[in-house]
């Protein structure tokens, strides 16, 4: 499939902030609202900003409406989730896609908003895995500024970042993936991954070890390491163990699940649920 490059902003262009999971003050927002300003660009807060039933940031029908306008207006050069949570699986199937394929404008987001980028993916439309604002007090300064550097068509050397190599090998192929749980989730879905010649990136955050290997053991039975070209493990960030231990950390649990396969995997990466949050375009070729 050929994938949709959005265009790339520039100075004076329009960055909207939503949220598709958990509600959020603009309060919260505030730093980051600074730091996209700095850039030149004007931020438009949305509708689902604020917004608040239960844990989300507002119902569904607010949330999808409040990504449509942000999709349908034509100001708006890209959308920038606020933060992730649950939820955007709630309304990823009443996104206004086709309006999207025909006026493409950047996604940006991780955790949840794997979600958002695996369908995107899945209709051709190259998006950002990255940082979002409310992550802004705590990131590196390098995950904003690779975000500006992928936003504004500028070079980021994210790829090239000294990472540890589990298997040696050739990296070749379209880079898609994300939160290992959401990406889990999808299986069976219109939003699930097809990996065959291409490169799968994982992260995750605050999951039982035992649940890695559930979850490893899934994907691995969809077939999703049958026909794929590499593996690029993020973050595997504050796993947890049972009384009894299950024996083997995170790294391990993915490690022998793909020791049958032949591709490259490397890991270290700077992206997922850690501080040094580095973007990388999903649906891009290397």
């Amino acid at each position: 499939m050929e994938m949709i490059t959005p265009p790339q902003l520039k100075e004076g262009d329009s960055i909207y902030i939503l949220s598709t999971a958990r509600k959020i003050s603009l309060e919260e927002l505030q730093p980051a609202i600074e730091e996209l300003k700095s850039w030149g660009l004007k931020v438009i807060i949305g509708d689902s900003i604020e917004a608040e039933a239960n844990q989300y940031a507002g119902n569904e029908e607010l949330r999808v409406n409040d990504f449509n306008k942000a999709i349908r207006d034509k100001n708006v050069k890209a959308i920038l989730c606020g933060r992730g949570g649950y939820g955007s699986v709630r309304i990823v199937d009443d996104i206004d896609w086709n309006h999207l394929i025909e006026n493409p404008k950047w996604i940006a987001g991780y955790s949840d908003v794997t979600t958002i980028h695996s369908h995107a993916n899945n209709m051709g439309i190259k998006t950002i895995h990255s940082t979002m604002p409310i992550n802004y007090s705590t990131n590196s300064k390098a995950s904003w500024t690779t975000l500006k550097s992928t936003l504004f068509g500028e070079s980021n050397d994210v790829l090239t970042y000294p990472h540890k190599v589990h298997r040696s090998g050739t990296f070749k192929g379209q880079i898609i993936g994300g939160n290992l749980s959401i990406i889990y989730s999808l299986l069976g879905s219109p939003s699930s991954l097809n990996t065959a010649g291409k490169i799968l990136f994982i992260e995750d955050l605050d999951e039982y070890l035992y649940h890695i290997d559930r979850m490893m053991m899934n994907i691995k039975r969809n077939g999703y390491f049958d026909q794929l070209s590499g593996l690029i493990i993020g973050g595997m960030t504050d796993m947890n163990d049972n009384t009894i231990p299950f024996g083997k950390n995170a790294l391990d649990i993915i490690f022998e699940h793909v020791a049958e396969f032949d591709f490259p995997v490397i890991y270290n990466f700077p992206v997922g649920h850690v501080d040094d949050n580095r973007a990388i375009i999903l649906g891009d070729t290397i």
